[in-house]
């Protein structure tokens, strides 16, 4: 067996990697790296057939407190155009979200504090009360611990809370001292701790890192044992500190998101948006390394258009190719189907 598949097996059964063999693997040449994307293919196709969950994305704010160096939201960006929906406009497109046949719903935005906990409360149990086999994915940030406990109780699923990554010196270079990277672990974990399904994650390329830190954030997922990982090239926001820095590279995201799915053959792991936006086939590209999820924007349009982390994002018009209607095709052409079930992890 040739050294690719070794590292890839040994890996599979043990669930601990050398830096060696970490390194290896995330250096390989496009004909061997095929061979790690077809273990983690494999893998999934074992798992969940063809078959690709799909979640409804729906971005609630522009809003944030935050001022992340890699954002275009970020609170000190002038330029960015401030809006954010009402309970109604959601629960109106989570209803749109549902007719289209999507289960799941993911709920996305800036920390605005706008957003009470009453508040989330009135949306949430609206949309339980009327689609109540429908899941909620709540991707909004950090908040009190004891919000996440509530949110839990009202009937929120899963919560998405990436960490960008698990070097405390690489997260202060990334984030203003505002922000704390304490806080931003023991959120995960707390979340973890209370029964959400809990998801992580973080950009792949962004200033600073090395693959030194890709490891330490691969161990963190071993150690956290999350159902979903988010992970997505870091992409420049002209409007940022790190508007002239490059932006990650389509490999390299493919590469940890298939050394992720060999980690735990059972994971969510969704071929992201901004896979797409470095590269047409770039969503394609990440469900032929061992993604098994989708999140198509169903938002409003006014949202859409001004929702931008990141420059030259695709979906931000109704009209786009990201739409959802699209998608069925994109994927009958790379052999794969939408699932019609909301994609619990097993």
């Amino acid at each position: 067996m040739d050294r690719t598949l070794n590292i890839c097996e040994k890996f599979y059964k043990t669930k601990n990697i050398s830096y060696d063999d970490f390194l290896y693997l995330m250096k390989l040449e496009e004909e061997d790296a095929e061979k790690l994307y077809k273990f983690a293919r494999d893998l999934t196709i074992k798992n969940f057939e063809n078959k690709i969950y799909i979640r409804g994305l729906i971005e609630i704010s522009t809003y944030c407190k935050n001022n992340c160096f890699y954002c275009g939201l970020r609170n000190a960006n002038e330029k960015v155009s401030r809006v954010r929906l009402s309970k109604d406009d959601i629960l109106n497109l989570a209803e749109h979200s549902v007719d289209l046949g999507i289960k799941t719903i993911v709920l996305q935005g800036g920390e605005d504090d706008f957003y009470t906990l009453d508040y989330l409360k009135k949306i949430i149990e609206g949309i339980k009360n009327k689609f109540e086999d429908t899941a909620i994915t709540l991707s909004l940030g950090e908040r009190d611990f004891s919000d996440f406990e509530e949110l839990k109780n009202i009937g929120a699923d899963r919560y998405l809370l990436r960490h960008e990554t698990y070097s405390k010196s690489h997260y202060e270079k990334l984030h203003p001292n505002s922000m704390s990277f304490k806080n931003r672990i023991d959120s995960i974990f707390k979340l973890k701790e209370i029964g959400f399904q809990t998801g992580c994650g973080m950009m792949i390329g962004s200033p600073f890192q090395t693959y030194d830190n890709l490891y330490d954030d691969l161990n963190f997922i071993l150690e956290l044992k999350p159902q979903m990982v988010g992970l997505g090239p870091f992409i420049p926001h002209k409007d940022t500190p790190f508007r002239n820095y490059k932006r990650g590279n389509l490999s390299d995201v493919l590469k940890i998101l298939s050394i992720v799915r060999i980690s735990d053959e059972k994971i969510l792991l969704p071929a992201t948006t901004a896979l797409g936006s470095i590269y047409e086939f770039g969503r394609e590209n990440g469900i032929l390394a061992g993604a098994n999820v989708l999140m198509p924007n169903v938002g409003a349009k006014k949202l859409r258009k001004n929702y931008k982390l990141y420059d030259n994002k695709i979906g931000t018009e109704v009209e786009n190719s990201d739409d959802f209607k699209g998608l069925e095709e994109k994927l009958k052409k790379i052999g794969y189907e939408i699932s019609p079930y909301r994609g619990d992890y097993r």
